[in-house]
């Protein structure tokens, strides 16, 4: 069987989620019961991985805290196979100049990639982990979720998400800012509500309570709220304005975040509540919540779900590429021609470099999109395909995928500058090389095959080398096609990549 197909899912098969959060890392392992996704472990570990983060830069002991929870995560996911696990890092990552210094020690310990995934592409997982919680009704509904770094709004039905945003602001970041040293005092909480009611302000339009039925709280910090006002009796159910404002005035007799002694805060939450409740009243208010259930569905739950998805043929990001490719208006001939060619080269070469069926979906993706920047102009589309891609929201895309896809599109064609090379991660750079090589050599043939069948061709491939045999007298009958080749023999070379042409 061809490994780029993907196997069912059998009952009993075991997937797992670890969400990468600011304040806290979860895990997450889910087995399959006819049909279902049934949790049997969750783990979380108040990381607080955003609170180190200095000046754009992870702390070492921030990195150490973080590499020490994956460590005692590892241990659960021995009997799992790598491709039915996904990790996910979210907003201090994202912001994190030296996130690789951290990806790159945590894939070692658990055994696969991490994925670092855009604000957008976070809301939509949140949401999809919720809505798994909830009634499959039609009402629509608004999905908050307050993390350590931001906080996702999502208005939604059933099971899709129709409106996504993701704001920066979180319940670590707010600590660190209005209440340094955990110092609380009502000077610092106004100004951490000032602040939060500011940054929602500029989507209080789309996210007003006159565009959904029902509001859903989706993190822990709204879940420890409920919990409190349930505890103290401020609030029959959920979240309300009234017990809002008791836990608020409860909150602001003490002086810091130690002395703090309400019933139903747990310890590990003191320091995070204070500017968790500054942010949700300036949600309230702004956005005309009147009350909010919550949902124990959140990131994690998503990402398993989600995972499902790509695992039986139901990729968020092949719809994701299909609407990308509309919205251009895209050959999709051309696109096909330059697909199957990559699909030879990577069959052919898969072994000898060592490429996995994750390359094989980026470039996949690739060759659909390689062309979508000539909608805004075909001199240097390949720079216009690339900046679109970089930039452009794709559901079901991780920030690293879509650099990559934009790397990729940029160097199909014309001059190999190496210096476009030069951010990319050492240990990443040789993979990335070859599947720059196919993708070149892959759009050399699309203008030949639009006129006529492209003749079988052998391919041979050793670890820094390739070689292609032709027929006899194709080359001498397709001079353009025989220049280009040898054109991407002196490109090629500069990437230490060996092409033998005959």
């Amino acid at each position: 069987m061809d490994e780029t197909e993907r196997q069912p899912l059998a009952d009993g098969s075991l997937l797992a989620a670890i969400d990468l959060g600011s304040n806290s890392f979860h895990l997450i392992i889910a087995r399959v019961e006819h049909g279902e996704i049934r949790p049997v472990q969750a783990l979380a570990e108040k990381v607080q991985l955003g609170a180190g983060l200095e000046h754009g830069v992870l702390s070492p002991e921030a990195i150490e805290r973080g590499l020490e929870c994956l460590s005692r995560f590892a241990q659960l996911l021995e009997t799992i196979a790598v491709e039915r696990i996904r990790v996910v890092g979210t907003h201090a990552l994202r912001a994190a100049a030296n996130r690789y210094a951290f990806t790159r020690a945590a894939a070692r310990i658990l055994g696969t990639r991490v994925d670092v995934i855009y604000g957008r592409e976070e809301a939509r997982l949140v949401y999809l982990g919720v809505a798994h919680t909830l009634a499959d009704d039609a009402q629509s509904r608004l999905v908050i979720d307050i993390g350590g770094g931001s906080t996702e709004f999502i208005i939604g039905q059933r099971f899709e998400p129709l409106r996504m945003e993701s704001l920066q602001m979180g319940c670590v970041s707010y600590a660190e800012t209005w209440f340094p040293e955990g110092r609380i005092s009502a000077e610092r909480y106004r100004r951490a509500y000032d602040r939060a009611r500011l940054q929602v302000f500029r989507i209080r339009h789309a996210y007003h309570a006159s565009h959904w039925e029902e509001c859903v709280g989706a993190s822990g910090t709204l879940q420890a709220i409920e919990t409190i006002l349930a505890q103290n009796a401020w609030c029959a159910s959920g979240i309300d304005k009234n017990g809002l404002s008791e836990l608020e005035r409860r909150l602001l007799q003490y002086n810091s975040v130690d002395d703090i002694d309400v019933p139903g805060l747990a310890p590990a939450r003191r320091n995070v509540i204070v500017p968790g409740v500054a942010i949700t009243s300036a949600l309230f208010d702004v956005l005309g919540i009147t009350h909010m259930r919550t949902s124990k569905g959140a990131l994690r739950e998503g990402v398993i779900y989600d995972l499902v998805g790509r695992l039986t043929h139901e990729d968020v990001r092949e719809r994701s590429v299909t609407a990308l490719m509309l919205r251009h208006a895209v050959d999709a001939a051309t696109a096909d021609i330059v697909e199957r060619r990559a699909r030879l080269l990577y069959t052919a070469t898969r072994k000898a470099w060592q490429l996995t069926v994750q390359d094989w979906d980026l470039l996949h993706w690739a060759a659909r999109t390689h062309e979508i920047g000539m909608s805004i102009a075909h001199k240097h589309f390949n720079r216009h395909s690339a900046y679109l891609l970089r930039n452009t929201d794709l559901p079901g895309f991780s920030q690293e995928e879509q650099e990559q896809l934009a790397l990729l599109a940029l160097l199909h064609r014309g001059k190999l500058r190496l210096e476009l090379l030069a951010d990319v991660p050492a240990a990443e750079l040789p993979r990335l090389q070859y599947l720059v090589c196919i993708v070149r050599l892959a759009t050399c043939f699309k203008y030949v095959e639009q006129l006529e069948q492209l003749p079988d061709f052998s391919i041979l491939a050793s670890e820094r080398a390739l070689t292609l045999e032709f027929p006899e007298g194709w080359l001498a009958q397709h001079p353009l096609t025989a220049r280009e080749l040898e054109c991407e023999q002196e490109m090629l070379g500069r990437l230490d990549l060996a092409l033998s042409i005959s």
